[in-house]
């Protein structure tokens, strides 16, 4: 039995449009599991993180000085981070060590992502200060987001809202058996 979906009238009159609602993105537009400062004690999620399990942290991947991390508010299935295990938050504070390891990772991040989803290309980069969007600014990470042909639409661009496929923990086991050997 199929049924019409319930029009969702809400404050103000009633219009044409159905409501997709994403009440689990208010933790993020709330500040949740933002440090309280920018040292490494101030609650910084990406020092707490490397503590929990590779599937509690959603961990894809630990090398010596950097690791894969999904990211908790992705901006499509996928999307993940390359974060040194140092807490710093500039990219010249970075030595030549860890500096070689993120972009191995990085590499090895779009490797598999291919074999994991087909992804058709990539957006790589990192926010640099709070004035220029980091999220959090007092540790340094790098956004790899996959991205394919036709990805955007009306729901990103007029409608404010991700669909997201896939649980994260299942979207983590599934890149985390696609990564590649080291």
């Amino acid at each position: 039995m199929t049924s019409e979906p319930e029009q969702q009238l809400g404050v103000g009159t009633q219009d044409a449009f159905q409501r997709l609602w994403t009440p689990h993105r208010m933790a993020y537009i709330q500040g949740e599991n933002k440090p309280s400062g920018p040292g490494a004690g101030d609650g910084c999620p990406f020092c707490s993180l490397r503590e929990r399990s590779d599937e509690d942290g959603l961990i894809l991947r630990r090398g010596k000085l950097v690791y894969a991390v999904l990211n908790l508010y992705p901006y499509t299935g996928g999307h993940l981070m390359t974060v040194p295990y140092r807490h710093v938050a500039d990219y010249t504070e970075l030595t030549a060590e860890e500096t070689a390891e993120l972009a191995t990772l990085t590499q090895q991040a779009m490797a598999a992502l291919r074999t994991a989803s087909g992804a058709h290309g990539f957006n790589i980069g990192m926010n640099q200060g709070t004035v220029a969007g980091a999220g959090i600014a007092a540790h340094l990470h790098q956004h790899v987001v996959p991205r394919w042909g036709g990805d955007t639409n009306f729901m990103p661009v007029i409608g404010h809202t991700k669909v997201l496929p896939q649980l994260l923990a299942d979207t983590r086991k599934m890149l985390a058996e696609a990564w590649p050997a080291a």
